[in-house]
């Protein structure tokens, strides 16, 4: 029996001592962790307080034995962590505090600082205690800061970026834009240079048609002229009227026809230069009818022996609109070709018809016709038929009528065929009243 009381307390012994090693074990974990931990009772007075939360902390393990845990919180923070406390209490389990939200403990110099805290809790003799395991987590967010300031550096120099790419963008925008007007500039410039040239030289290729022209028209009239001048003076006072009579008539003519030519140049030039001003105002039928008779018994002159004009109208309006003296023009041209290209004894038909809307000019002869190969070329400046080589005349006359007729928003329709004669038909829309 003495022997088993031995034995029973030497186990005794040696479990004080095991439970003795555990809780110097314990104690050491606790005192020598890495991590502040700081337990707490039910009213959330420290009970213990191991030696990494007084590096923390500022404060020695006696200092904050007893005392509420809020002395290690700010204090404008005391009230929510008291409410959370007490939930805690309540319903305790682990958990991480300060979950999307930053945490901050005091120092026991007044200093804050910022943790990350996690909780767990043990129950002993029936009292609920809780252990706060407090990281300092300054390095931590001065890291975050430093990361933090650069993603924001970052973000700057991004949006500086993208701001100086917009501005490069839009400057090459800008001088894209501005080279293309440049170019557009450019090749507007190369257009009018080119229509200037080509200007240019059809103004070279008149001057030398005219200068051809002029003088193989000018040559026959003038030699008439001279020849028939000479011939004037060889005659005495009183002798030879009748021959005297023929050439004087003989130099009229020449003169007129040189006066044709020029009035065309003339008439041409002030065309080109859009000199020629158009005055299309109503005018009284019977005016204007007294208006064109006067204007064909001034050209009886101008007739080859035998022809005559006739005019034939049909006036079912009281007044027509239109530029008289342009259309006298292009009355004059018109017969003058009528007349040259036409034979002796021949007649020549002008017909006015003066219609609701439109008025219609038309000029008719027997002469040498136009033919067909020759006919869409007629409006062209200096253009001559082939019929019509031996004929005095510019090549500008239809060319004429043609500006004319533009600036009087007229239509001209042309019937012929070689050796049947020509038909000249003029129209204009006249306004509704």
């Amino acid at each position: 029996m003495q022997y088993l009381a031995v034995m029973a307390d030497a186990k005794q012994t040696n479990a004080l001592s095991a439970t003795a090693e555990i809780n110097n074990q314990f104690e050491a974990l606790f005192n020598y962790a890495t991590i502040g931990i700081v337990v707490t009772d039910y009213s959330g007075a420290i009970i213990n307080f191991n030696k990494y939360a007084e590096s923390q902390f500022g404060y020695t393990k006696n200092e904050v034995m007893g005392k509420k845990v809020e002395m290690l919180i700010p204090q404008n923070l005391h009230g929510k962590h008291i409410a959370h406390r007490n939930g805690f209490y309540h319903h305790p389990e682990p958990r991480r505090m300060g979950e999307g939200r930053d945490l901050f403990a005091l120092k026991k110099n007044e200093v804050q600082f910022p943790v990350e805290v996690s909780l767990s809790h043990y129950t002993f003799k029936g009292e609920t205690y809780v252990i706060a395991f407090v990281i300092d987590i300054t390095i931590r967010k001065r890291g975050e800061a430093v990361v933090q300031q650069q993603k924001a550096d970052l973000e700057k120099v991004t949006d500086d970026v993208r701001q100086l790419n917009a501005q490069l963008e839009q400057k090459v925008d800008d001088r894209t834009i501005m080279l293309r007007e440049t170019l557009a500039e450019l090749e507007k410039s190369r257009e009018e240079l080119n229509q200037a040239l080509v200007s240019e030289k059809e103004l070279s290729n008149m001057k030398y048609r005219f200068v051809t022209t002029a003088s193989h028209e000018f040559r026959t009239p003038l030699s008439t002229i001279l020849s028939s001048a000479y011939l004037l003076g060889k005659y005495q006072p009183g002798e030879y009227e009748e021959k005297k009579d023929r050439h004087i008539i003989r130099i009229k003519n020449a003169v007129e026809g040189m006066k044709g030519i020029l009035e065309d140049f003339l008439s041409l030039g002030k065309l080109e230069e859009g000199k020629m001003a158009v005055n299309i105002k109503e005018v009284d039928a019977g005016s204007f009818l007294n208006e064109m008779q006067l204007t064909l018994s001034e050209m009886e002159h101008l007739l080859k022996p035998g022809q005559s004009i006739l005019l034939h109208h049909d006036l079912k309006l009281s007044s027509v609109w239109t530029d008289t003296n342009m259309l006298k023009n292009i009355l004059i041209n018109l017969i003058s070709n009528a007349i040259k290209f036409s034979e002796e004894h021949s007649i020549i038909n002008i017909s006015i018809t003066l219609a609701p809307h439109i008025f219609i000019l038309a000029v008719r002869d027997k002469g040498i016709g136009i033919p067909a190969e020759d006919q869409p070329h007629l409006f062209e400046r200096f253009f001559r038929a082939g019929n019509a080589a031996n004929i005095q005349g510019t090549g500008l006359g239809l060319h004429i009528i043609r500006k004319y007729l533009d600036l009087l928003n007229g239509n001209i329709d042309i019937e012929s065929a070689s050796g049947e004669g020509s038909c000249f038909t003029l129209s204009f829309h006249q306004p509704e009243i």
